[in-house]
């Protein structure tokens, strides 16, 4: 038990008693002292940019390089048919997907903050990238008509349209590096919290229903052209049904063992994962075996099955892209960037918090910018972390990016010595691969269910940004969500919880009195609550929940009063008699509210219309307050000071009472002594004055203290 006892404060007292500390720099000191130079400053400088000083000085050999590397081998393992499989997905040759699992990795080691993330080709961006790809150069673009027969087919240059769709994939890399650069300079990291997880959630189930119906037709072996934009995925399932029937037997037998034995090896390392030392690497075994298949049986020649083909031996020199391509890229490229980076900052921190270090946003970004920057000058496409490649990194023991690095010369390995034994897998394969890694997106279907028990309006988000995703495409999908996402904080803002309060007998606590049966209202004083800001969006309806809520409405007390004030007096000779006249209809529906006829030299006197005489608005949940807000108030104040309703403020924060200050609330009859720190504050001093109040129609049924003492009893125990 403690007991407290201080007079009642009110923010006119406050303000006296209390000394702002004077700001004694100006603009100019402050921005020479953030410009300004030294060593301390240049050395947190260099080991932001460059995070690898950090912990590389002191990297135990001894204990870690042993984990680093087993876990990098066997990352790398993952990594070589994830790259293949994923330029397919971008729509590019699949050597593609090999430079771009090696060349972002060597930088992220120097530049990245997160020392468990696997960067390299990823899913969602790939496809996203793919969509662009192939809408900016489809192939009917690239059509030959033979010279030997007018009644030939046309068919298409596929080396013309690979070139053409690598220089579009590597422009809209760079734009994407150079989009994430800015951000993090800018220290535009926080934009990740736009994309609210069940947004990214919903978006990448999306994205892998694109991926998966993608990668039917290599599955069966069909045809059919690729689409991309609004309704792509229902145009991809109509063209793979209507040429089903050319299936080839042979790659959907192949796909399907692939698939099923991926499966059964994914589960089977996810329900033993703590007895096995190492997963078991089902995809570099699914790889070499069918390679192996491919290659004896001919399946590309007698069986027509499509394997990957070419595959150069050795790294292309660095080239400068194609700048032409750059104003049809832009829009699509932000897409890119923004995705990417939440993804990559999402997982980090999963990380970091397990493992009890701190990553920074700004510098993930500038270190993703740079990864598609530097690397799109050597023909990669845009990048990003894998969630099921940093999970084998963790699981195996990588401690540090050091793993990284071993996985980046596995895939180095490849593409410089052994590429071409990879030439005759097939496509089918790649395909397996890429469906059997769905299928911890396929899960996020669960979110559903527990969304609809905890959070409609998230799950309102999920659905929006998976519907919007799959029907709209992934951009404008993406769009879609993050708008209604924005729109769902205008609504939370825009119908706030409001309530009643009343006091919880010998304790400090306000409580609404619809919930709480302890709750009790004190005599002629409303306590209104809104667990929101105060601003055009909002202000009146906050207004008009104030009326409804505490029963009192001014403009129907207004319109009683003067309904009563044109009633006859009559007078007798033996002096002057009043008629007492009931109370207008209208008024009868409020349940409090309270009229003092100051403004008649009065020969009329009314009954009260209620025994409410104050009104305290509780500002606790209130964080901002606009110039349209305070209007509201300060009419509304106004309004009940004219009907003898006393209205006060209470929990006032700081920095809202400077906004007021600043919007010079406090003029005419709204004074800062109807401002108070804490509601029983307000309530004693509206007791108080009630109690004192002249010609005061209502009187309190119960006793209170004098307002210069607040009893406060609390119960620690």
């Amino acid at each position: 038990m403690y007991k407290i006892e201080r007079p009642v404060y009110d923010e006119a007292f406050i303000r006296l008693q209390l000394n702002r500390k004077e700001k004694s720099t100006t603009l100019r000191q402050r921005l020479s002292h953030q410009f300004r130079c030294s060593s301390e400053k240049a050395k947190a400088a260099a080991l932001n940019f460059l995070p690898i000083l950090t912990w590389l000085p002191s990297y135990p050999v001894k204990k870690y390089l042993f984990s680093d590397v087993v876990s990098g081998v066997s990352t790398g393992v993952v990594q070589l048919p994830q790259g293949l499989a994923y330029a397919m997905l971008a729509a590019v040759p699949p050597v593609y997907g090999l430079y771009s699992s090696f060349y972002p990795l060597l930088i992220y080691i120097f530049f990245g903050t997160s020392r468990h993330v696997s960067i390299g080709t990823f899913a969602v961006i790939s496809l996203m990238i793919g969509g662009v790809v192939v809408r900016e150069a489809p192939d009917s673009m690239f059509y030959i008509q033979p010279t030997n027969g007018t009644n030939a087919t046309a068919f298409v240059d596929e080396e013309a349209r690979d070139a053409r769709r690598v220089s579009v994939a590597v422009m809209l890399t760079t734009l994407v590096g150079i989009i994430q650069i800015v951000l993090g300079l800018l220290r535009f990291g926080f934009v990740a919290i736009y994309l609210t997880e069940p947004l990214v959630r919903g978006f990448t189930t999306a994205a892998s229903m694109h991926v998966f119906v993608s990668q039917l037709k290599y599955l069966l072996g069909v045809k059919t052209q690729r689409f991309s934009g609004p309704l792509s995925v229902i145009y991809s399932v109509k063209a793979v049904f209507s040429d089903i029937t050319s299936t080839n037997i042979t790659s959907l037998i192949v796909g399907l063992v692939c698939l099923i034995f991926l499966y059964v090896v994914k589960d089977i390392n996810e329900r033993f994962k703590k007895k096995l030392p190492i997963p078991i690497p089902g995809e570099i075994i699914v790889v070499i075996v069918s390679t192996g298949i491919s290659y004896g049986m001919s399946l590309s020649t007698d069986y027509k099955v499509d394997v990957v083909g070419k595959i150069p031996t050795g790294l292309l020199p660095p080239a400068v892209p194609e700048f032409s391509l750059l104003p049809s890229l832009v829009t699509d490229s932000f897409a890119v960037a923004v995705v990417g980076f939440s993804i990559d900052i999402s997982l980090a921190k999963i990380f970091a918090l397990k493992y009890g270090y701190s990553v920074d946003g700004n510098q993930e970004l500038i270190a993703l910018g740079l990864c598609n920057f530097i690397s799109s000058f050597f023909r990669t496409f845009a990048i990003t972390c894998s969630m099921s490649r940093s999970l084998v990194q963790e699981s195996t023991g990588g401690k540090t990016q050091i793993a990284g690095l071993v996985v980046s010369l596995v895939v180095l390995v490849v593409v410089v010595a052994i590429g071409f034994v990879f030439q005759p897998l097939p496509q089918t394969v790649l395909a397996a691969i890429i469906m059997v890694n769905l299928v911890g997106m396929f899960k996020q279907f669960r979110d559903i269910p527990t969304l609809w028990r905890t959070s409609k309006i998230e799950l309102a988000i999920w659905l929006v940004a998976f519907v919007a995703s799959v029907l709209l495409g992934l951009e404008y999908g993406l769009l879609v969500a993050v708008t209604f996402a924005i729109l769902t904080v205008i609504y939370r803002t825009q119908s706030p919880k409001t309530a009643v309060l009343g006091h919880v007998s010998d304790t400090g606590l306000y409580c609404d009195v619809d919930e709480y049966e302890e709750a009790a209202e004190y005599e002629g004083i409303k306590i209104f609550c809104s667990n929101s800001s105060i601003y055009f969006a909002n202000s009146d309806l906050y207004v008009n929940t104030l009326k409804e809520k505490t029963g009192v409405n001014p403009e129907h007390i207004q319109a009683a009063w003067k309904a009563q004030r044109k009633r006859k007096v009559y007078k007798k000779e033996e002096g002057v008699t009043h008629e007492v006249l009931p109370c207008n209809p209208v008024v009868e529906e409020q349940k409090n509210g309270e009229l003092g006829d100051k403004a008649s030299e009065t020969d009329i006197f009314i009954e009260p219309l209620s025994t409410v005489h104050s009104i305290i608005l509780d500002w606790t949940s209130a964080n901002f307050i606009d110039s349209v807000g305070a209007k509201a108030i300060k009419q509304i104040i106004k309004e009940y000071t004219a009907v003898n309703v006393h209205v006060v403020i209470a929990s006032c924060s700081r920095t809202l009472l400077e906004q007021l200050d600043t919007l010079q609330f406090f003029t005419g009859i709204i004074t800062t002594d109807m401002v108070f720190p804490t509601v029983h504050d307000a309530v004693l001093h509206c007791q108080h004055r009630n109690s004192h109040q002249p010609n005061n129609l209502t009187v309190a049924s119960r006793m209170v203290q004098h307002p210069c003492c607040i009893p406060v009893f609390v119960s620690v125990s």
